[in-house]
């Protein structure tokens, strides 16, 4: 089992990164694999790199800093092509949002990134609170003990989910028959 966690800030090492390497602590102790993807950088070339990654995962977790009340620009280009692109390997794989700020904005960034899930029928995962941390640096995200706790559960359930999937496919239980979309125009 593998999961793919998303980097959607533009600072390589800062603090959206502290939470995800958190998550990825928590779903390691629980023997599932994982790999960070530096997704601050929208160019088509690492969009296709992600949505190749994307293939072989069994989950996808996505990490933005907030800007404005919102994730960051750069996160939204990435992920209206990373889902263009990766649509269908997206689909019915648990999925989680990850929002870190200095102080505000964490709950419309994750409602933002839920969409994404929503749209490709991934169930989201939770944790004990929304999935946030905050601080300025790095250093202040460590200080967050609360926030390091939701990461580090965030982890646990991502595993457990995905370890669950896997008894009821071992048990027979296959995913839902899926119908051809149904596109409604009303405008006539």
């Amino acid at each position: 089992m593998k999961v793919l966690l998303l980097n959607g800030s533009p600072r390589k090492e800062g603090c959206t990164y502290t939470a995800l390497c958190q998550v990825a602590e928590a779903l390691k102790e629980n023997g599932v694999d994982s790999e960070i993807f530096q997704a601050g950088n929208p160019e088509t070339a690492n969009v296709k790199a992600a949505a190749q990654k994307m293939k072989e995962a069994d989950a996808l977790i996505v990490g933005s800093p907030v800007y404005w009340a919102s994730p960051s620009g750069q996160i939204i280009e990435f992920m209206d092509k990373f889902c263009s692109m990766a649509g269908r390997d997206m689909m019915l794989k648990p999925a989680a949002a990850v929002a870190s700020a200095r102080r505000a904005g964490t709950t419309a960034t994750l409602d933002v990134l839920l969409k994404y899930f929503s749209f490709h029928q991934m169930p989201v995962i939770s944790s004990n609170y929304w999935n946030m941390v905050h601080g300025n640096t790095p250093e202040e995200v460590k200080q967050d003990e609360e926030g390091m706790q939701i990461m580090r559960i965030l982890g646990n359930n991502m595993a457990w989910i995905l370890k669950s999937i896997e008894a009821g496919k071992n048990a027979g239980i296959s995913a839902p028959m899926q119908e051809e979309k149904i596109k409604t125009n009303f405008i006539r």
